[in-house]
């Protein structure tokens, strides 16, 4: 049942994001209350709305609203009223529909073969003609969300078991996505046959967990088994892990993104430390971009990594020059472009002790639309930099991305216009370079096996023509 269900049509209009954070845990008495810290623990992946699905063998319980994990979950009686031996949990930032209550996951629905939730971290590029045939059949939907659809397809499905329904349902999608699904006496997890996002699989004495990435193991003292392989299902209940395999595709397209900006450094992502590869991407920069500079800053927090490896790369030393102000969000991400712009205004301050007279090299992990690096140089001058070098961690972002980022329409990305020098000018700048795509792929583990859709323009899927995200957010 819903516990929540306030303010279910608030929201505005909502442009594409990055994806969510999922977890779950399937027999552990605390279910709940480890859900709760593994969805802090990915935090980062979305904070426009939480939700923690819990059953306790015969029935399942939903809590769902829209803010911080801390926020949502607040008073102590919301917690306990989720009671059951398994969980799973959503952090979301919206990626096609509306940003309010109405698409906050877990979803939950009752159907045929009983009570059934999801969480989905991801993009569905088939969603919008999958919905539209749907309707056209009589289907009537209660969200904006291309999760609901699965949904759809899972109750219309002819096969026996709940677990042939999902992949019968799956096997008709198209895209990214990381799919846990919960069931009064089961937990099934899925990852795409392309293994777009990341998903794995830990354990804590009997209790399985599965987790967009593994700091949400960290948290709750879980062991780190494996990485979930892109078209696994895991069946997880009370007689252990069964798992099957959706069909194959020809390559795999884990998002390069996920190494540069999205994961925490201290994750475990597609079997590989992030930190690790985010100081390789950092070196590479230096090797390919070398600067006469005083002084390494980042901009903080998820290019802190790939500076270090800059500054032991090019030998000059790192410093930090700006603080970071954690109590508001991520700018690239955030809801809409007035609060992106307040934001860059608050979120940094510069030490001025270390950057008066110092000639600076800045490492930035991506520059999407030039919005934050413009207004930071500026800040940077204000500060007393005599010069400011601008070196970007991964390759210029020229292409639209189909996969769950925010990233929809040329449009919105500086680097599919203008070139470096262009785009040096325009952020002020005295210098300015990108990593290059061959040193982007150097540096992550088995190069061919990562989407870089965004820098090339080469998508892993058929992408329809009229797949934009005005459409599906007006339905």
């Amino acid at each position: 049942m819903f516990i929540n269900n306030k303010n279910l049509l608030s929201g505005t209009m909502d442009q594409l994001k990055e994806c969510c954070g999922v977890f779950g845990i399937f027999g552990d008495s605390k279910a709940a209350e480890k859900t709760y810290l593994g969805l802090y623990a990915l935090q980062h992946r979305g904070q426009e709305s939480a939700g923690i699905a819990a059953s306790n063998g015969k029935a399942i319980t939903l809590y769902k609203d829209m803010g911080l994990v801390c926020t949502v979950f607040s008073n102590p009686d919301i917690l306990s009223g989720l009671k059951g031996s398994s969980a799973i949990g959503h952090n979301r930032y919206s990626t096609t529909g509306l940003s309010g209550l109405i698409n906050a996951q877990p979803i939950l629905i009752q159907f045929k073969g009983g009570q059934i939730a999801a969480a989905h971290n991801g993009n569905l590029v088939n969603a919008l003609q999958l919905r539209k045939l749907m309707e056209e059949d009589g289907s009537i939907f209660q969200t904006t969300s291309d999760s609901e659809i699965v949904l759809h397809l899972i109750a219309r499905s002819k096969k026996s078991s709940i677990e042939d329904m999902v992949i019968d349902a799956l096997n008709r999608i198209e895209g990214a996505y990381c799919f846990i699904f919960l069931t009064p006496s089961k937990l099934i997890a899925v990852r795409d046959p392309y293994g777009f996002r990341p998903l794995c699989l830990g354990k804590d004495g009997n209790s399985h967990i599965v987790a967009s990435e593994s700091c949400a193991l960290d948290i709750i003292d879980a062991q780190y088994i494996r990485s979930i392989d892109p078209g696994e299902v895991l069946i997880i209940d009370r007689n252990g892990i069964q798992s099957k395999q959706l069909p194959q595709k020809r390559r795999r397209a884990f998002c390069i993104f996920e190494y540069i900006y999205f994961s925490r450094p201290d994750s475990m992502i597609f079997g590989e430390k992030v930190d690790k590869t985010r100081r390789k991407l950092g070196k590479k920069l230096a090797e390919e971009s070398p600067c006469e500079a005083d002084i390494v800053i980042a901009v903080p927090d998820s290019a802190n990594t790939a500076a270090l490896g800059y500054a032991q790369a090019s030998g000059i030393r790192f410093e930090i020059g700006l603080i970071r102000n954690h109590y508001i969000g991520r700018t690239f991400i955030d809801p809409d472009q007035n609060e992106r712009d307040l934001d860059v205004k608050i979120k940094f301050n510069p030490v001025t002790g270390v950057l008066r007279g110092k000639r600076i090299v800045v490492v930035e992990d991506s520059i999407v639309r030039g919005t934050t690096l413009k207004k930071l140089v500026r800040l940077l001058r204000t500060a007393g930099a005599a010069e400011i070098h601008v070196r970007v961690s991964s390759p210029p972002v020229k292409f639209p991305c189909f996969y769950g980022i925010d990233i929809s329409s040329r449009g919105e990305l500086i680097a599919s216009s203008s070139d470096v020098e262009s785009i040096c000018k325009h952020i002020g700048a005295d210098s300015l370079a990108y990593l290059s795509v061959e040193g982007m792929l150097d540096a992550v583990p088995e190069r061919k096996l990562h989407c870089t859709a965004c820098f090339t323009g080469n998508y892993p899927t058929a992408v329809p023509e009229n797949f934009c995200k005005e459409q599906f957010s007006a339905i």
